[in-house]
C-alpha cells in the first residue's frame, strides 16, 4: 500500500521561495507541485488532489505535496510555479 512520503532523503533538498510561502498561507489551504506543458505548477488541492506517492514538504502552516516525478527535478519551488490566471488584469483577486 502506497502512502504519502516525508522521506526525501534520496531526492535533492528543495526550499521554498518566501513570497511562495506568503501566497500559500494568504490563502490558507495546501498546495500540489504537478506536471503542466509547462513544467512545475503549483495548484491548490482543491484543484489537484494529492496523490500517495507525492512527497510532502512543510511551508508554515501548510503543506505542499510535491509529485514524486517533479521532486528529482525541483531545487526551489518558486514564483514563477503560481499560475498568473491567480489575478486578473487589474491586480484584483477574482471573487
Amino acid at each position: 500500500m502506497h502512502t504519502y512520503s516525508d522521506d526525501v532523503s534520496h531526492f535533492p533538498e528543495i526550499t521554498i521561495a518566501p513570497e511562495v510561502i506568503e501566497y500559500i498561507e494568504k490563502r490558507n489551504c495546501d498546495f500540489r507541485i504537478c506536471t503542466s506543458c509547462g513544467g512545475p505548477i503549483l495548484l491548490p488541492v482543491r484543484i489537484k488532489p494529492p496523490k500517495k506517492t507525492d512527497l510532502l514538504l512543510n511551508a508554515a502552516t501548510h503543506t505542499i505535496y510535491i509529485s514524486i516525478h517533479q521532486a528529482r527535478f525541483l531545487q526551489t519551488i518558486q514564483k514563477d510555479m503560481i499560475p498568473f490566471y491567480d489575478e486578473d488584469f487589474t491586480g484584483h483577486e477574482p471573487g
